[in-house]
């Protein structure tokens, strides 16, 4: 019976020693993990706002494009309007 509940007693350490251990903190581990996602985080929010400011400039770009071509289309009606113009009067002249 004495041998029987030495057995029961060393089950019970060993389930108690396995239970403490399972119990351990973890704090540190904890630590590294949410600062590796907050790193991730970061790295993702830098690149997003990365690549809104060249989408920025590539959409300023295109719009500096348009002004100028809408500019050299009326530079281009002005000058066929004088050209009009002048060969209306070629015209009334005869010529």
């Amino acid at each position: 019976m004495e041998t029987v509940m030495k057995k029961i007693a060393l089950a019970a350490v060993a389930v108690l020693g396995l239970g403490l251990a399972a119990c351990q903190d973890n704090a540190p581990d904890n630590n590294v993990s949410t600062e590796n996602t907050i790193e991730t985080e970061a790295a993702a929010d830098t690149n997003a706002a990365i690549d809104g400011t060249e989408n920025l400039g590539a959409a300023a770009d295109n719009a500096l494009d348009a002004a100028g071509n809408s500019l050299s289309n009326a530079g281009n009606a002005v000058s066929d309007a004088a050209a009009d113009v002048a060969n209306g009067q070629d015209n009334v002249a005869g010529r």
